[in-house]
């Protein structure tokens, strides 16, 4: 069988017969050997009756959300190809041809474009179609180096054995940004193909809840990317901390009416500490992800990494422990230099502090997290990534 056509289905009485007319429709009109699914996730209105009553192939799949049910029909297709979309008759079921073109190309993922083919008025909230859509792929672009410009589109079709070795396992909406972001980090052949997108024929609200679908779409982007969530903040930081806090250790700063001084250093040291934890926190997640298969191997950071074992940072971060412990010896025998213990300025004693702490932070920060990753490491026996 050359291609599986799955519909997902929750309570879409009005519209599910449709669809499912369509897609044979164009399944005889164009001779391809295929198969339409209904992948129904608990519809009580009918849907099911209607469905089998139009020769779908009814899978029911017990555990809730988009993404549970479409990788339930995924999972039973038959087809080498599969073609995904809505059971709300917004896409055009009998316009498949492009992404059936594309996939016998070699093609492994073709994403529907829907700014490109045309949306109705009314089809795409305004909120969703100027903010919501472009702004999440904007990020996802940016973030994973994309080619596809409309991440949320539900009309796509893939090679059923590709998408299957992805392991793609989000049970909400955020499925569509998973199937994209996976795709591109396992270097699946992906392009995308003009298609439309009309209003709903239903007379209910949509499944699709603004905020919360928006945010766990945006929350499932950050998680795939541990440079943007936390390599470059923490980078951004640490270079913050340092330029303001480098020519403060001399002196006071004046623009103006503005002083800056110790203050200012304190929450230079605060940046900086924070950028460290930041750039920690991306090393491990990274190691993490590799060790579990979330993210592949990054050969490039593997072969970084590898250089440094367990006792070359443990020694790193004694160092930095001990440049800080010196620092603030040091601050105690410029204390008795000038008070004799006594009462102390702090303008004075906090330029040298401030730092003192600084080193004894992160070179505690340093051992700990290379105990850490060491343990992410055991299973196989060195740094994964």
């Amino acid at each position: 069988m050359e291609l599986s056509i799955v519909i997902p289905c929750l309570n879409e009485s009005e519209t599910v017969e449709i669809c499912i007319q369509k897609a044979f429709n164009f399944l005889r009109r164009h001779n391809i050997d295929g198969e339409v699914i209904v992948a129904d996730n608990g519809s009580i209105d009918g849907s099911l009756d209607i469905a089998q009553r139009n020769g779908a192939k009814i899978v029911c799949v017990d555990k809730k959300g988009y993404g549970s049910a479409l990788m339930g029909g995924i999972k039973a297709a038959k087809g080498k190809y599969v073609i995904m979309g809505d059971a709300d008759d917004t896409y055009d079921f009998s316009a498949l041809m492009p992404f059936v073109e594309k996939m016998r190309k070699g093609f492994e993922m073709v994403v529907g474009n829907r700014f490109l083919g045309g949306i109705e008025d009314g089809a795409m909230p305004f909120l969703h179609k100027y903010l919501g859509n472009p702004v999440l792929t904007a990020i996802g672009r940016m973030f994973f180096k994309s080619p596809c410009k409309d991440f949320h589109c539900g009309l796509r079709g893939f090679s059923r054995e590709a998408v299957l070795r992805l392991g793609a396992s989000c049970p909400g909406m955020e499925f569509a940004s998973e199937l994209i972001v996976k795709a591109h980090l396992n270097n699946l052949k992906i392009t995308e193909v003009p298609t439309t997108l009309s209003k709903s024929g239903r007379s209910r609200p949509p499944h699709l809840n603004t905020w919360r679908d928006g945010w766990r779409h945006l929350r499932f982007l950050l998680l795939y990317c541990p440079r943007w969530l936390f390599f470059y903040p923490g980078v951004l930081l640490i270079m913050l901390g340092i330029a303001l806090g480098v020519p403060l250790l001399f002196t006071k700063i004046s623009l103006g009416f503005v002083v800056f001084d110790i203050h200012t250093l304190f929450f230079a040291s605060v940046f900086f500490i924070i950028g460290y934890q930041s750039l920690i926190m991306s090393a491990i997640s990274r190691v993490y992800a590799a060790q579990v298969g979330v993210l592949p191997e990054n050969r490039k950071l593997r072969d970084v990494t590898s250089r440094f074992n367990l006792e070359k940072v443990l020694v790193a971060g004694t160092l930095i422990f001990v440049a800080g412990a010196v620092l603030s010896l040091y601050s105690v025998v410029r204390w008795h230099q000038f008070s004799g213990l006594g009462d102390f300025d702090p303008r004075i004693g906090f330029r040298i502090l401030i730092p003192a702490f600084t080193l004894i932070i992160t070179g505690v920060q340093t051992m700990l997290t290379s105990f850490v990753i060491e343990l992410l490491s055991v299973k196989k026996g060195g740094y994964p990534i």
